[in-house]
């Protein structure tokens, strides 16, 4: 019989399943049965070392109190997990083909491994294998079993580029403003070498029309970044933001999921940002809750933040840094080259009636487009929409049904024809045969024969 280790040498695991079974003695020793003390057991929520909560079954706490008593806290260390290269249930020349495979690809799930099996003559073709056995083979000859890999696989390291505007970080912090606390997002745009607060932009809710519109003035006022970097909101997923990143040949980047070695920069700054401004402006009767307020109010923010040392930048300013940097910016030729960015277009179907149905109004298309499939132009600034007829463009209007229900109508315009002489019918030949004139052209008597 081994020796028991001491507390100090045994694991976390270990010294909480002693905790979980010190439990039940105590219960027993207070008279309860040993089912009623691991019933009870059971039906508690337990901490682990770390604070985190933990449930167990009964039928685990009757398994650990009899390895306790067989051999006491060394008998309570987790099993290592032994690596199997066989299987007692499937065949050996299944489980051969499985290893292979998978060495092979992967990524390939169990069922395409067994439909792959039955395709190479290893299963009969109405041979069947339980899904699950396969998947707990896999497991036991250590083989991988995800077809994607987990948020701990992925690519996460934490950057830092050496230049000013060669990432840009941007986030929504929500917030309430004004006495009746009414509900804000302010939309920041950070660089991620100098800290640098570029902009901010206070709108009602998040979305991909508000983001697009304070990215255009961050643009307008530092010029172009190389790429940027946010989070998975519901303005930032949009395809909207998709289509203007592409049209202005920039990298998008989306974070990881509760991932803060990535976008931990922009939520420290939010924090920053709610401790030395935001959380003043909740039911305070002197703010005033509009947008545009709003906005004035976190730009002098901006400028004065920029003004504080950073401990991040050795404790220099984000200015100073900003500033020191030879890095030129880099801005677009001109403002109508950028507006043209953030053109996006979408495919819709003219009715009958010559009308366009975007998001849920309608707009009165060009005459000559009825029932045909046109692009429309949408200026995601202003929300202004437009199609190409004949070579140009026309802007649209939402329809007037109360004008429309008042204006005469129009003659319906006629197919046009081309142009001929008077032509004879059916009845007017039959007239001219059964009727014939008496005399000719010249005044003469006809002959009849």
């Amino acid at each position: 019989m081994s020796r028991p280790l001491s507390p100090s040498h045994a694991s976390s695991e270990a010294l909480f399943r002693f905790r979980v079974i010190s439990e039940v003695l105590t219960a027993m020793m207070r008279g309860q049965t040993r089912a009623q003390a691991v019933r009870a057991v059971a039906k508690r929520t337990h901490a682990k070392l770390d604070g985190m909560p933990r449930t167990v079954s009964a039928r685990t706490v009757y398994r650990w109190l009899a390895e306790y008593d067989r051999g006491e806290l060394a008998a309570l260390e987790p099993r290592a997990r032994t690596r199997t290269e066989t299987s007692a249930v499937l065949p050996e020349k299944l489980v051969t083909f499985l290893r292979a495979e998978k060495q092979a690809d992967p990524r390939a799930s169990v069922p395409q491994l067994l439909a792959r099996a039955r395709e190479h003559g290893v299963l009969a073709r109405d041979e069947t294998v339980d899904r699950t056995t396969a998947w707990r083979a896999v497991r036991r000859m250590d083989l991988p079993t995800r077809r994607r890999p987990s948020k701990h696989e992925g690519d996460m390291r934490r950057f830092a580029y050496p230049h000013r505007m060669q990432m840009v970080l941007s986030d929504g912090k929500h917030f309430r403003a004004g006495a009746a606390r009414l509900r804000r997002v302010a939309l920041f745009f950070l660089d991620d070498c100098t800290r640098y607060g570029l902009d901010v932009a206070v709108v009602t809710s998040e979305s991909a029309e508000a983001f697009l519109r304070g990215l255009y003035a961050m643009v307008m006022r530092h010029g172009l970044m190389d790429a940027l970097y946010l989070d998975r909101g519901p303005g930032f997923i949009a395809d909207d933001t998709f289509s203007v990143l592409a049209q202005l040949r920039r990298p998008l980047i989306h974070g990881a999921r509760r991932y803060p070695q990535g976008h931990g920069k922009i939520e420290r700054f939010n924090q920053t940002a709610d401790a030395d401004v935001l959380r003043s402006l909740d039911g305070h009767p002197d703010v005033d809750p509009s947008c545009a307020a709003l906005t004035l109010r976190l730009r002098h923010y901006l400028e004065r933040y920029n003004d504080r040392p950073h401990e991040s930048l050795d404790g220099a300013s984000p200015r100073a840094r900003w500033e020191a940097d030879s890095r030129p910016l880099r801005f677009p030729q001109s403002e109508a080259t950028l507006r043209q960015a953030f053109v996006v277009t979408d495919e819709r179907l003219v009715s009958r009636d010559h009308v366009i149905q975007f998001e849920g109004t309608d707009y009165e298309a060009p005459m000559g487009l009825a029932r045909q499939k046109v692009q429309v132009h949408r200026q995601v600034l202003t929300g202004a929409l437009s199609v190409l007829h004949e070579n140009r463009p026309v802007t649209l209007h939402p329809v007037d049904l109360a004008h429309n229900a008042r204006a005469r109508r129009g003659p319906r315009t006629a197919r046009e024809l081309p142009e001929q002489g008077p032509v004879k019918t059916a009845a007017t030949l039959a007239f001219e045969r059964d009727f014939a004139p008496v005399v000719d052209s010249e005044g003469g008597f006809c002959d009849k024969e």
